[in-house]
C-alpha cells in the first residue's frame, strides 16, 4: 500500500505504510491511498490511527455545494424520471386504444412525476451514498450538521419541506445565498448540508 502525503502544501511520495513512520504527520495531514476519490485527514484513515497513535476527530464539513451543482443534480434527476415517464406513456399508447383515455394516463403520470421525484430523493438520500444519482454525478450529498448519513424520517421531512422553499417564486432556495454554509430553506428547518469533496 502506497501513500500520498501532502507536504507544505504539495503533494509528496508515494510511501509505504512504514516510512509514513519517518515523517512529520500529524492528524490533520492530508493523505491519500490507492482507490480514494480524494485525500483525507490521517485521523480519518483507520491504519494510519492505529500505526501514529490518533483518534478519530469529527469535524463540521468545510465544503458545501453551491446553488448551481444543485440545481444540475436536479435537472440531472427529473431527466432520468422524464425518460422514465416517456417510456411508460409509450408502452400504455400501445394498450390503450382511445384518445380519451390515452391523454388522461399521460397527464396522470405527468402528475406523478413530481411525487415520484420526492420519494427517490427522500430514500436516496437516507441511504448510504447520501445522494440522488443526479447528485452523485456531480459529486455532492446530503448530511446532518457534521455530514453523516440522515435518517429517513428526517430525509422524508427535509423533501416535504422543500414545498416551503418553492413558495413563493422558490425564495427558499435563494436563502442558500445569504448563509455561509449554503442552506437552502428545507435544508435550514431539516437541519441538513448539501456538502462536496474538499478539492487539493
Amino acid at each position: 500500500m502506497e501513500y500520498t502525503v501532502v507536504i507544505n502544501g504539495k503533494p509528496e511520495g508515494p510511501y509505504s505504510l512504514a516510512e509514513l513512520k519517518n515523517l512529520n504527520i500529524k492528524p490533520g495531514t492530508f493523505i491519500r491511498k490507492p482507490r480514494m476519490d480524494d485525500y483525507k485527514e490521517a485521523h480519518e484513515i483507520a491504519e494510519l490511527r492505529e500505526l501514529l497513535g490518533f483518534s478519530f476527530q469529527q469535524t463540521a464539513p468545510q465544503y458545501f455545494a453551491s446553488f448551481d451543482q444543485r440545481l444540475m443534480a436536479s435537472v440531472i434527476d427529473y431527466f432520468l424520471l422524464m425518460i422514465a415517464y416517456v417510456v411508460i406513456v409509450l408502452l400504455a399508447y400501445i394498450f390503450i386504444d382511445q384518445k380519451l383515455f390515452r391523454i388522461g394516463t399521460a397527464l396522470f403520470f405527468l402528475f406523478l412525476v413530481p411525487i415520484a421525484k420526492m420519494i427517490y430523493s427522500t430514500i436516496a438520500e437516507a441511504s448510504i451514498k447520501q445522494a440522488t444519482i443526479g447528485k452523485r454525478l456531480l459529486d455532492i450529498k446530503v448530511g446532518d450538521m457534521l455530514g453523516n448519513r440522515i435518517s429517513l424520517s428526517v430525509s422524508f421531512a427535509r423533501n416535504m419541506a422543500k414545498i416551503l422553499s418553492t413558495l413563493p417564486l422558490f425564495l427558499g432556495y435563494f436563502y442558500s445565498f445569504l448563509n455561509k454554509k449554503q442552506q437552502c430553506l428545507h435544508d435550514a428547518l431539516a437541519n441538513t448540508l448539501v456538502t462536496k469533496q474538499r478539492l487539493i
